[in-house]
């Protein structure tokens, strides 16, 4: 008996979290599909309940979930998304998560310490996930920690496009906000046209956390306009004093630009009374039309998502979207 033969079809379906429902309906409307539709809800002791409504099975599913406050009932609910997915019979299921959870916790610093980035990727393995897409991870490594694909996208083409647009004339230096993230301030430098670099000298005290002190500026930064780039803002306090740090060396102005504006209590009053002329930040995270101030500007990184998605549908390269510099 000969085997019967089929014609192999792929479908792909995305599927949202309640975190950040706005983010997924515009790479819904760029990627021309609609969010399944679900129900969600959360009993009174704050167990959580997710049904899709439709079938899934054999789809190509992406499960988008922004870990915003309160973080770790938005990751309990993405784990059980996965987890319904699996017992439904998708064929893949990709978990899309903008903003790392736990992902400053990527190593220990002292012994008996958790490294809580490795037990996010092993619950989201154990859960069912056969792949990843995050962007600008804390640090490069936790690719490592998860055991199968991981799509690391990048915010900096965002970001550098609208620094170049709205301040392209300028004398620009950029600068690490400490000596840890030079490397990121290099790929900036080189895309802004072979600007210099600077960086703030630091010190932080691991027993007490968004705590900082800056100390000193590296680098020649007087009479220039200074992009302070880093990959999140949580309280604000490290940006801050860095925008103070180089504008008391003489710097003519400071922009920040970040990709996860988590902007917990202070940040908002923080930022909105510090001297930085624009604060630029991504919409990987929900922002609280509370949290808005002046001089913020919020770009979407829902192109770029959209993008990354339907390279991973279609078999395609997702490395292509950034010049082969992923």
């Amino acid at each position: 008996m000969s085997p019967k033969s089929g014609t192999p079809k792929k479908n792909l379906m995305l599927f949202s979290g309640r975190a950040h429902r706005e983010l997924a309906e515009e790479v819904a409307q760029h990627l021309n599909v609609t969010i399944t539709p679900q129900t969600a809800h959360t009993f009174a002791n704050g167990e959580l309940f997710v049904r899709f409504e439709e079938s899934v099975r054999g789809t190509d599913a992406f499960v988008i979930q922004s870990h915003t406050t309160p973080i770790n009932e938005w990751v309990m609910e993405q784990l059980i998304m996965v987890d319904a997915l699996k017992r439904a019979s998708a064929k893949r299921i990709t978990v899309v998560m903008p903003f790392y959870p736990y992902a400053r916790q990527d190593k220990k610093h002292k012994g008996r310490e958790p490294i809580s980035a490795r037990l996010i990727a092993d619950l989201f393995k154990t859960a069912g996930a056969d792949r990843i897409m995050t962007v600008d991870l804390h640090t490069a490594q936790i690719q490592g920690f998860f055991d199968g694909p991981v799509d690391h996208l990048f915010a900096q083409t965002l970001l550098a496009d609208h620094i170049k647009k709205t301040y392209g004339d300028a004398d620009i230096a950029v600068v690490s906000p400490d000596s840890g993230r030079v490397r990121l301030a290099e790929k900036w430098a080189a895309q802004l046209g072979d600007r210099p670099i600077a960086f703030i000298h630091k010190t932080r005290d691991p027993d007490k956390p968004n705590q900082a002190v800056a100390n000193r500026v590296v680098g020649q930064v007087e009479g220039k306009l200074c992009i302070l780039v880093d990959d999140m803002i949580d309280t604000g306090g490290t940006i801050v004093k860095a925008t103070d740090a180089l504008l008391a060396e003489g710097a003519a102005d400071v922009v920040i630009a970040t990709t996860h504006g988590i902007l917990s209590d202070p940040a908002t009053e923080r930022l909105s009374n510090c001297k930085a002329r624009e604060v630029i930040v991504t919409n990987s995270l929900p922002i609280a039309p509370e949290k808005h101030f002046a001089n913020l500007t919020v770009l979407s990184i829902a192109p770029l998502l959209a993008e990354a998605i339907q390279q991973v549908f279609e078999d395609g390269s997702v490395t292509s979207l950034f010049d082969g510099n992923a």
